[in-house]
């Protein structure tokens, strides 16, 4: 491992701080940057950076589910429910992985980021149209199911019906096979499986998400600290920058223009993936 120098631990920080930003406001963990970027600047095996990552996602998790419960944003039961499945294939997904190869895991993440990229170009291109589902604020007023919370931006109450709860269920378990086989924290299903499944707001969507997926994250790294893959020096300094990021998020959550952040970070997924592939083929 590279011994860490003083400019290693401030470049983690910021980097975390970066991550928290990322994973606070778009409800994604930021597993999909930490893992490669350990595995190319720091060249870290890639089971380490894993585990390093899903440590991060929780501290994301951690400085920003509290409050998005607090404010209603975040929808306790229907992340309670999903997080059943995605718990269990988290687990599942955490004992596969460390029995992989190590260069055919980076192969299989390398790949497996490409389509993440490009859903990411193309979800933000339907924001900046105003295509992304957002409900009629008089259509579930009156339903005793529906959940309501304030919008402070938009200064009214939105009020929303969960749908395909069973379907959802399913999509958990590939969110949380994600999860522990890449390291992501599964935001990146659960995000547009609620969101256009489900029909919940964005905001509710990725505030759910955030509060599920720390929960799963620790079911993977309890396995994954008892077998000595947690890299405590790397995780430690990772989670501070991600704390500060996650908190700054929060605050600047409803003035950032998300297509504009999604088309950024589409095209530098792209590059990483490509990275990936091309450090395990030549």
């Amino acid at each position: 491992m590279t011994e860490l120098s003083f400019i290693h631990i401030i470049f983690l920080i910021l980097f975390g701080v970066f991550v928290g930003v990322l994973g606070s406001v778009m409800g994604v963990g930021g597993g999909v940057f930490i893992v490669p970027f350990l595995t190319l600047v720091f060249h870290i095996p890639i089971k380490y950076a894993i585990a390093v990552s899903l440590v991060s996602i929780i501290a994301t998790s951690s400085s920003v589910a509290s409050v998005n419960v607090e404010k209603g944003l975040a929808n306790v039961r229907l992340g309670t429910i999903l997080e059943i499945p995605m718990a269990a294939g988290s687990i599942i997904s955490t004992l596969i992985m460390m029995k992989m190869n190590s260069a055919v895991l980076q192969l299989l993440f390398g790949f497996m980021i490409l389509p993440v990229a490009g859903s990411m170009y193309i979800k933000s291109r339907k924001e900046r149209k105003k295509k992304v589902f957002a409900p009629d604020p008089e259509e579930h007023k009156n339903d005793p199911k529906s959940v309501k919370y304030f919008d402070h931006s938009e200064g009214r109450e939105i009020s929303y019906s969960v749908k395909n709860i069973k379907t959802a269920f399913a999509f958990s378990f590939l969110g949380g096979t994600m999860s522990g086989l890449f390291g992501l924290g599964g935001g990146i299903v659960q995000v547009p499986v609620m969101n256009i499944l489900c029909r919940v707001p964005m905001k509710a969507a990725t505030a759910t998400s955030n509060f599920m997926i720390g929960l799963s994250a620790c079911a993977s790294v309890l396995i994954l600290f008892s077998e000595g893959y947690v890299l405590n020096e790397l995780a430690v300094f990772m989670v501070i920058g991600v704390v500060i990021g996650g908190i700054l998020g929060m605050k600047f959550l409803n003035k950032t223009k998300n297509h504009v952040l999604q088309a950024i970070f589409s095209f530098l997924l792209m590059i990483i993936s490509l990275k990936m592939i091309w450090s395990v083929l030549k």
